[in-house]
């Protein structure tokens, strides 16, 4: 019962709460710790690069996760009524949906009042591409690409680990994620976050495409495009470099009529309907249905574990 009361308070905290600034944000430490990390490697030489890097991500999930598990078991012997508190606070933490919405429609605030400057701006909160060149179509295309994709890395993976290993597991599923986010990129250093990316693929290999079904259940219940959300899903998933990110973003492109594309890496879907700024409002929409229908399911998850344990 302690489990399922973490969840449904983590969950509140969320919708009403948001997140919290940065300064006193665990995965905004995790971002520093590893940019700290990462300074102190000189060498270019690919194995130096990937045995750091490994050596990284797991001292940065120790770092964070162990404390986690140490003082929450601590927390449960002292007093119940502080482990369920500190346990929905610390997994709330590790997942965001608010945060998300907020930036979204900040983004599509600016692209109303033709302010592309500030919009290019305010999405580099959403993507990690350059944003400086992008036409307004684009600006549209990344912040709906952003929200499909973060629904799976920022809200169905967290809880898909708290399901499976508590709240240290939806930590140390939330630092191998910002790992891959910081260093696991291509260029002179691309060994360093060889192991970061390779473990954040198969740590997603499910949510990913649980989120996609997801997305697909919202479009029919949102009465989109369901059926061609799942079409376009199994048909093009495969088109993005990542091994998961394609299915969310497949999904959300059916579902919507729309296309969605990275300029010379990839096309999702097909431009049924032009790009407009209430595009975002259909995706973020789509993203709370599918949230909810997520919930719903760790929920009975959660009920179907007790009754089995007891």
């Amino acid at each position: 019962m302690d489990i399922l009361l973490i969840f449904l308070l983590a969950i509140i905290i969320d919708f009403v709460f948001g997140d919290p600034p940065d300064v006193v944000h665990p995965v905004a430490w995790m971002g520093r710790v590893v940019s700290y990390l990462r300074k102190k490697l000189k060498s270019r030489h690919h194995i130096v690069q990937f045995i750091y890097g490994t050596g990284m991500v797991l001292f940065v999930m120790g770092l964070f996760a162990v404390p986690v598990y140490f003082g929450l078991q601590f927390l449960s012997n002292f007093n119940t009524a502080a482990y369920i508190a500190a346990g929905a606070v610390i997994l709330k933490l590790s997942f965001s949906v608010k945060g998300l919405r907020r930036a979204a429609l900040v983004t599509k605030g600016h692209l109303l009042q033709d302010r592309l400057d500030k919009a290019r701006f305010e999405l580099r909160s959403l993507v990690s591409r350059d944003t400086g060149k992008l036409t307004r179509p684009r600006i549209i295309s990344a912040a709906v690409e952003s929200v499909a994709e973060n629904i799976s890395d920022s809200f169905v993976a967290p809880l898909f680990y708290f399901l499976l290993f508590g709240v240290p597991g939806a930590v140390a599923y939330r630092a191998v994620n910002t790992l891959d986010a910081i260093i696991g990129y291509h260029g002179e250093y691309e060994y360093l976050g060889k192991f970061a990316g390779r473990l954040d693929d198969v740590l997603n290999f499910i949510p990913a495409r649980l989120t996609a079904l997801f997305l697909v259940l919202a479009a029919f219940l949102a009465r989109k495009n369901g059926r061609r959300s799942w079409q376009i899903a199994l048909r093009e998933h495969s088109r993005t470099a990542s091994p998961n990110a394609g299915w969310p973003m497949a999904a959300m492109a059916g579902a919507l009529n729309i296309k969605l594309e990275k300029t010379g890496q990839y096309e999702l879907g097909e431009a049924l309907t032009a790009l407009q700024p209430a595009t975002i409002d259909g995706a973020l929409k789509l993203m709370y249905i599918a949230a909810a229908l997520w919930i719903l399911t760790c929920g009975l998850a959660g009920g179907i574990y007790l009754v089995l344990a007891t």
